[in-house]
Order: structure tokens, then sequence, then C-alpha cells
């Protein structure tokens, strides 16, 4: 499968979330808040590449294992990741105006409603997550899940690295530093729905370890092509602002290693990645085409 036919899959299985989020996600029925059912409904529904969810699917595909349960994992990744940009948008955070070529929520619906959409997908995700078991899932791997979701999401994985982040600003770190603010910050959040499609397949731990060595690995990979992307992206295509993390102060792998020598390094963690998939005996042909994909992704 090449990078053509990957981008193509990845399309369908965006359009499938996008789908199921569009049926099945709250809507405002005279007890909740129609404000914030349109708030929360207005970021989920927003598009982007779908990649946490494609994760889910994919991994449990690999075991030959699908499900409306992998399914419902999927989007509540996808929520989670969701409200971290509901929230990195807001004026105390990165103070953008636009997120995947719309106008940010706190724009639309002002900070306090945006704040409360953030936390209500969140919480919603865990609902997801915990209601696994009413569709065919066994309460031991429906804990386990919600367990790896919660460490990805709080202070031990994404949040922990945004702050990690915050508090880097305008200070000189080295690669090790940086990388360890971004195996939190955005690899927690690739990690946790890879092992989740595995989880939910009946992998075995041996399969579950490599999984989780392959998707950190990609997760370091997306960051650096995000960084890339910040510096050489096209702000149309983006959907958003480029050039903010120079202007914030923030670390990044182009600011430390410079443009060539990143480029350079992403193709490095790409071939420790496929290294990392050949030590399953499956056909992971998606997986190692996500890796190339990370690299040459435009957006």
């Amino acid at each position: 499968m090449n990078s053509e036919n990957i981008a193509h899959y990845l399309s369908d299985i965006s359009a499938k979330v996008n789908e199921y989020i569009e049926n099945n996600l709250l809507v405002s029925k005279g007890e909740l808040s129609q404000n914030l059912c349109e708030a929360v409904r207005y970021s989920a529904l927003a598009g982007g590449k779908r990649i946490r969810p494609a994760l889910c699917i994919i991994t449990a595909q690999v075991f030959g294992f699908s499900s409306e349960a992998v399914m419902r994992a999927a989007c509540a990744f996808e929520f989670i990741h969701t409200y971290s940009l509901i929230h990195d948008d807001l004026p105390a955070m990165d103070n953008d105006d636009y997120r995947r070529g719309k106008l940010t929520n706190h724009k639309i619906y002002g900070e306090a409603t945006a704040i409360l959409a953030g936390d209500a997908l969140l919480t919603l995700a865990f609902e997801w997550l915990s209601d696994l078991t009413n569709y065919g899932i066994s309460s031991d791997k429906a804990t386990r899940i919600i367990s790896i979701a919660a460490k990805a999401s709080g202070s031990m994985g994404m949040i922990g690295g945004q702050m990690l982040d915050l508090e880097s600003e305008n200070n000189k770190i080295d690669l090790i530093a940086l990388e360890k603010i971004h195996k939190s910050k955005t690899g927690a959040l690739i990690v946790a729905p890879t092992l989740t499609g595995a989880i939910l397949a009946g992998a075995t731990d041996e399969e579950i370890d490599v999984l989780k060595d392959y998707a950190e690995k990609i997760g370091l990979l997306f960051q650096i092509a995000d960084d890339i992307l910040d510096v050489e992206g096209d702000a149309q295509k983006m959907g958003k602002a480029i050039g903010k993390d120079k202007v914030l102060g923030k670390a990044t792998f182009p600011a430390i290693l410079g443009i060539k020598d990143s480029h350079k390094y992403a193709q490095k963690i790409r071939e420790q990645a496929l290294n990392v998939l050949s030590k399953l005996t499956l056909q992971t042909d998606k997986l190692e085409q996500l890796a190339g994909f990370f690299i040459s992704r435009k957006n």
C-alpha cells in the first residue's frame, strides 16, 4: 500500500468516524443546554485527520477484529483529543483563532462555554469507554482500557506534557528534554488508542509491548512533522496559523536541530518504527504506511 492508498484509507476511516459521531454525539432534548451541545458538536465535527481513531481501528484490524466497540473506543480517544485542542486554543494557552480551517471554539461560543465544551468531551470519552461492556467487551478489558486512557490524558501523559511544554517556552532545552515533553504531550494519546485496539482484539502481552514501542516512535514522528510544518507548512492547508512556535518561544525540533536535521531525524525514527513492527508475525502494512504518511503529510 503506497502513501496515496493509505491516505485514501485514512479518509475512509475518517468518514466513518464522522458519521458515527454525528449520529451518536449528545444533542439537547430539553435537559441539556442547547448552547453547550452546539459547542461540543461544533468542535467534535469540525473535521481533522482522525489519526487516533484510525490507530485504534487499524490495530484491531491487524488482529482480525472489528466491532462497534472498536468504533466507540476510537471515538472516545477523538473526544479526548478534541477537548485538548479546544483548551489549547484558549487565550491562556496558545491563543489561536483558527483550528482545522474554522474559527476556534472560544471565538464562536466564548471562553467559558469553550472550557465547558472541552470538559464535556473529556468526561463523555470516559462514559463511552465505560460503556464498552454493553458492546461485548469484558469488564476486565474495559477497565484496562479506561486506565490506559486516564494515564494517557492526565498528569502523567498529555496534560503533564503540556505543562512541561509551557514551562520550556523561551528556555533552552536539549533533545532529550524535548522528547520527554512530546512522549507525554503528543505520544501518550497516540500510544493509548493503539494499545486499545490491540486489547479489544485480544492481543498477547508480548504483541502489546511491541505495539507500544511502535506507537511511541510514531508519536514522536508525528510531533517532529508537526514542528516542521509550523516552519515550512502552508497555512491554508494546515487550517491554522503557522510560525507561532517561534513567536511563542516554544522548544521544537527545528529550533534544536535545524530544519535539515529535523527531516533526517524523522527518517531515522521512521526506520526504527518499521524495525519494531517487523517483530510481529502479522500483516502490518497499514501501520507501516502510517509511519511514512506522518512524514509526508501536509497538514
